[in-house]
């Protein structure tokens, strides 16, 4: 068990903190925006850097190394999305009536170029890793990725907690695309199916050698499958993960420059 315990601990903080940052980030005023992401830019670049000459090397502080490198990465692409750099062709809230199969196309139009990012930088991050020992940098991104692409879909589809607060003002119109709804029917196969992964990296991890390259991994994506699992949970049961980054949204201020107020969007909602 202690094999496991160090690489889920670093995991855990790793995911709280960067998200933290994002979200602290994305709080200040929107003249900072550029700075944030010319810093994020160069992480980024680095990020990339060592995903390159870590798969070079099947060794535990590889493995940190290129987990680390590809959340670095994946927080780069986020935050492109919630400071409204790279979003999509629709950017007002869904209109009033809209249902089944349109108001999917025109909730996938809100992303389209995120998504696209999401794409290039995964194939990316395999062609770095294409025949190298060490792919743990990719297998992240994926996970980060499939996970993402689940929750978003249960909370298309309709889920209790919505979690408004995460949303920055200049994403505020997505809200009209996520219904409130007790359950949806995707919600238990989603959640089962990453439960199941879970379980799964977490026997792999404790059956490899302690102290392996393989051991690590399995371990860091286990409790990156893990958190995935409680945010899904936290979509439905009656408790608030944003407590966890109070301090990173106390600087979210509504602002007066964003096309569609708030009250509009929930009223486009409704």
């Amino acid at each position: 068990m202690s094999q496991i315990a160090l690489p889920m601990l670093y995991a855990l903080l790793l995911w709280w903190f960067s998200t933290g940052v994002i979200l602290y980030l994305d709080s200040l005023p929107r003249r900072t925006f550029r700075w944030s992401m010319a810093g994020a830019g160069a992480v980024a670049a680095l990020a990339l850097y060592a995903v390159a000459r870590s798969a070079e090397t099947a060794s535990v502080s590889a493995a940190y190394v290129a987990f680390t490198a590809a959340v670095l990465v994946w927080g780069f692409i986020e935050m492109s999305y919630f400071m409204g750099f790279v979003t999509g062709s629709w950017r007002k809230p869904c209109p009033p009536g809209l249902r089944g199969f349109a108001r999917f196309k025109l909730a996938l139009r809100t992303s389209l170029y995120h998504e696209g990012a999401v794409v290039v930088t995964g194939a990316a991050l395999l062609l770095f890793c294409r025949e190298e020992p060490n792919a743990l940098a990719p297998h992240t991104f994926l996970v980060l990725w499939l996970m993402r692409w689940s929750s978003k879909l249960n909370v298309f589809l309709g889920v209790p907690n919505l979690n408004e607060e995460f949303l920055p003002e200049q994403l505020r119109y997505l809200i009209s695309f996520m219904p409130r709804r007790a359950m949806n029917l995707l919600f238990p196969f989603t959640v089962t199916a990453a439960t199941v992964v879970t379980v799964e990296l977490f026997r792999a991890a404790m059956a490899a050698p302690a102290g392996s390259f393989t051991a690590t991994a399995d371990s860091l994506l286990a409790a990156l499958m893990l958190l995935a699992v409680l945010e899904h949970w936290f979509l439905v049961v009656p408790m608030q993960d944003a407590a966890l980054w109070r301090w990173a949204l106390t600087m979210r201020r509504p602002r007066t420059d964003i096309e569609t107020p708030l009250a509009a969007v929930r009223a486009a909602r409704d």
